[in-house]
C-alpha cells in the first residue's frame, strides 16, 4: 500500500506506507539509491543535492555511489543553479520538496509516480523498501521542532546566544556526544559565485549526530525557530526506534544550548515532525 499527499499546486509530496511515514530526508535518499531501477535514470545520476537542514542520509548514498552531493541553503533557487549546470540529477529538502532534472522546480506528482514505479519494480511495501535501505546505509533518525511566532527580539537573542558559543564548543563532551564542529553555515554557489551567509547554526558530533538551528521568517508574526536533530544509527536492531525517544538526549541538549524554553517561557514546540 502507498499513501501519498501533496499541496494545492502539486509541488510538494508526502509518502506513507501502512502505518509507516517516510521522512522527506529518507525519501530522497531512497530515491537516489534506487533511481537506476527506473527507465528514466538507468544511466545513473550525475550528482545529488539537499538543503542544509535535511538529514545526512543522502550524503551516505552519494558516497557509496561515488557521486557529488551538494549541501545548499534552504531555497529552491540553489538547486535550480545546479540543475541548470547539469551538476545534479536529483535533489530534495526536508520540507517535503523533491525534484529532478526533468524540470527546474520541485515536483510532488513526479515524486509520487517515482515511488509507485519503485514499488512496482521491487515488489515490496513502502516500509520494506525503507528498511532495506536502512540495513544497507544505516538510519539517520531525524526530527524537527518548530517554535512559531517567537517575538523577533527574543528570536534574535537566541541566535546571538548560540553564535557566541561557537568558538568554544568544538572538543566539548556532552555525555556520549563530543562536538566535532560548530559553525554558522555559509554557502558559495559554484555556478554563479554568489555567497550566502548566516544560513543556520550547525553543531556536529564525532558520532555523526547533528543539531541545526535556523530562523524562518515565513510566519505572519515574529519568527519561527526551527531545530533539526539527527543521530546516525548503524545497528539494524535499533532502526525501529521512535524518533522522539531515540533523540531524547539530543533534544535536551539542544534546549540547553539555545535556551528557547527559558527565553520564551514555552514548555514545548508548537510543531514536532
Amino acid at each position: 500500500m502507498l499513501g501519498a499527499a501533496s499541496d494545492g499546486d502539486g509541488d510538494r509530496n508526502m509518502i506513507t506506507g501502512s502505518h509507516f511515514f517516510v521522512t522527506p530526508s529518507d525519501s530522497v535518499a531512497v530515491m537516489a539509491a534506487n533511481a537506476h531501477l527506473l527507465p528514466g535514470y538507468r544511466e545513473g545520476l550525475r550528482g545529488v543535492a539537499r538543503s542544509m537542514p535535511t538529514s545526512q542520509a543522502l550524503d551516505r548514498v552519494a558516497r557509496a555511489m561515488g557521486i557529488d552531493c551538494y549541501e545548499t541553503p534552504t531555497g529552491w533557487k540553489f538547486f535550480g543553479n545546479l540543475l541548470d549546470a547539469g551538476k545534479i540529477t536529483l535533489c530534495g529538502e526536508e520540507s517535503f520538496g523533491t525534484g529532478s532534472d526533468h524540470v527546474r522546480e520541485k515536483d510532488g506528482l513526479w515524486a509520487v509516480l517515482f515511488w509507485l514505479n519503485l514499488i512496482a519494480v521491487k515488489r515490496q511495501s513502502v516500509a520494506d523498501i525503507v528498511h532495506e535501505h536502512w540495513q544497507k546505509f544505516g538510519r539517520d533518525i531525524y526530527c524537527r521542532h518548530d517554535y512559531e511566532a517567537v517575538e523577533t527580539p527574543i528570536a534574535n537573542s537566541i541566535v546571538e546566544h548560540l553564535r557566541n558559543q561557537l568558538p568554544t564548543l568544538p572538543g566539548q563532551s556532552f555525555g556520549e556526544y563530543v562536538v566535532k564542529y560548530a559553525d554558522e553555515f555559509s554557502y558559495e554557489d559554484s555556478i554563479d559565485g554568489s555567497i550566502s551567509k548566516n544560513q543556520g547554526i550547525r553543531i556536529g558530533f564525532e558520532n555523526g549526530s547533528r543539531i541545526v538551528f535556523r530562523l524562518s521568517g515565513t510566519g505572519t508574526v515574529g519568527a519561527t525557530l526551527r531545530i533539526y536533530i539527527e543521530r546516525f544509527e548503524p545497528d539494524a536492531t535499533r532502526h525501529d526506534q521512535d524518533a522522539q525517544e531515540a533523540l531524547g538526549e539530543l533534544i535536551i541538549l539542544a534546549e540547553q544550548l539555545c535556551e528557547v524554553k527559558k527565553r520564551t517561557g514555552r514548555t514545548e514546540p508548537d510543531v514536532t515532525t
